[in-house]
């Protein structure tokens, strides 16, 4: 007959009545206990290869005589449950992508690169964390986006959460397979698994075939998320623009969706704006007159704040920075010093004033230019940091009125640093351009400074059209 310690390590369960782990004698001792083990090589010298220990309890205690898992099985048991996990996320290769083994200024050699990749990082880090709605990053091939993408995901799994990973070219042919006869899984199983998902990355958006049905199962999967208000990654190369539009609207919607864009393609400026004219390259924060004894209290204070801010966020550009006030205020002057302050750092700036922007654009149509249209409306939407300066000092046609609404909102949805100036309020703003001044207004990623003082080069009282904005923030 066979002793019961050899039952239970068959079994793979135990129990230890005297407060020792069972062991089994091999040559038939009548007192196991009494005889020292003989292990297999390898084998638990705690448990004895059984898996399971007592408790060294007092007899009357209510847990005396139960076993509990010996440390050999709680270590097998956390790396089965890392492998599993392991297993379910689907990462392969980028298993040991973390944001510990991460440049912070990614790889790309230009500036204006690492400045976005750093921002990116942090973005990362911060979704990461707490995961809440949809982080979508925007960038060319290179730029690190997958990376950041493996990143967060091995940073859910070391938090014992579930993700997914998957390559979305894959996700549909994996989708396709599942419809054959003898398919490993079910076609019903596997999108279920993919649209109920903890928490799903989907790496390389637009780099699949685009046929009807891939658009339409990628819409199903994510309307649903969206809808649900899943934790989702998606990682882009190409434009938002060029998504299809029912994708599009939930990719970009501000209350679910942070949209975060890494470097773009390196080549040379074909808009150098107006930053190299004399006149802007001395508008400096040494040159700006922030006391003036000509300034009331409340008026001093309005040209303080707009100076505090505008140092801040020239050490770290993050959202935007909209200065109102009339003429001669120094509110050209202050984004014109945090332009030429991050140039010095090494970014990348492009300073345009609003009405030559658009002649400028205009100029592009004409056949035989040196600059196309696309190239320098591109430019201008995806550089790393855009200073507009005289906002509503162009003339108001439909065409203007749809290119600077395209240039803003595409910098609203990728949430890319800049700066505006602009000599109309708000409420101005929102009778000539509704869905410009909607953007502009956003508490949440714009901080609007009306700046009420007398113009510093002729004598005149200030306006009081910018008492709307807030400075108690600085």
């Amino acid at each position: 007959m066979e002793r019961l310690s050899d039952l239970l390590r068959k079994a793979d369960i135990g129990t230890a009545a005297t407060g020792e782990s069972f062991a089994g004698n091999n040559e038939g001792d009548t007192d196991s206990r009494s005889a020292e083990p003989r292990d297999e090589p390898g084998t638990c010298p705690v448990c004895h290869g059984s898996g399971w220990v007592g408790q060294v309890l007092p007899v009357d205690d209510p847990e005396f005589g139960k076993p509990v898992p010996c440390q050999c099985r709680l270590v097998n048991l956390d790396q089965d449950r890392v492998d599993r996990l392991q297993r379910y996320s689907n990462l392969g290769p980028l298993a040991d992508t973390t944001f510990e083994r991460t440049i912070e200024s990614g790889v790309r050699p230009e500036p204006g690169s690492r400045q976005m990749f750093a921002q990116a990082l942090t973005a990362s880090q911060t979704y990461a964390a707490d995961p809440r709605g949809w982080l979508v990053l925007v960038g060319t091939s290179g730029s690190g986006k997958t990376h950041l993408a493996a990143a967060i995901t091995n940073e859910r799994l070391r938090q014992d959460e579930k993700a997914l990973f998957i390559f979305i070219p894959d996700l549909l042919d994996h989708l396709r397979s599942a419809y054959a006869p003898n398919a490993e899984m079910a076609y019903d199983t596997l999108f279920h698994q993919v649209r109920e998902a903890p928490f799903l990355v989907l790496d390389d958006l637009g780099a699949q075939a685009s046929t009807p049905w891939a658009e339409e199962k990628l819409f199903q999967i994510l309307n649903h998320r969206f809808t649900g208000r899943l934790p989702t990654v998606i990682t882009l190369s190409s434009d938002l623009d060029a998504v299809e539009p029912r994708l599009r609207s939930r990719l970009s919607d501000p209350e679910i969706s942070r949209v975060i864009a890494l470097a773009t393609e390196a080549k040379d400026s074909v808009f150098d704006g107006v930053l190299g004219l004399p006149r802007f390259q001395a508008m400096t924060f040494a040159s700006f007159r922030s006391t003036r004894t000509d300034l009331t209290i409340e008026q001093g204070r309005s040209v303080d704040a707009g100076f505090r801010a505008a140092r801040t966020f020239a050490e770290k550009p993050d959202g935007w920075l909209v200065f109102m006030g009339d003429h001669g205020v120094g509110k050209t002057h202050l984004a014109a010093a945090v332009a030429n302050e991050r140039v010095e750092r090494g970014s990348k700036v492009l300073l345009v004033v609003v009405p030559d922007l658009l002649d400028h654009l205009r100029y592009t149509f004409q056949p035989g230019g040196d600059v196309t249209y696309d190239e320098a409306f591109e430019e201008v939407k995806r550089v790393p940091m855009l200073v507009m300066d005289d906002l509503g000092a162009h003339s108001t046609s439909p065409w203007a009125q749809e290119k600077l609404y395209q240039i803003i909102n595409y910098r609203y949805n990728a949430q890319l640093p800049m700066i505006v100036t602009t000599d109309l309020s708000l409420d101005e703003l929102e009778r000539t351009e509704p869905r410009i001044a909607s953007r502009l207004a956003d508490t949440r990623f714009s901080v609007v400074l009306g700046i009420d003082a007398t113009d510093f080069r002729i004598d005149r009282p200030p306006s009081t059209r910018y008492q709307r904005s807030s400075t108690s923030d600085w």
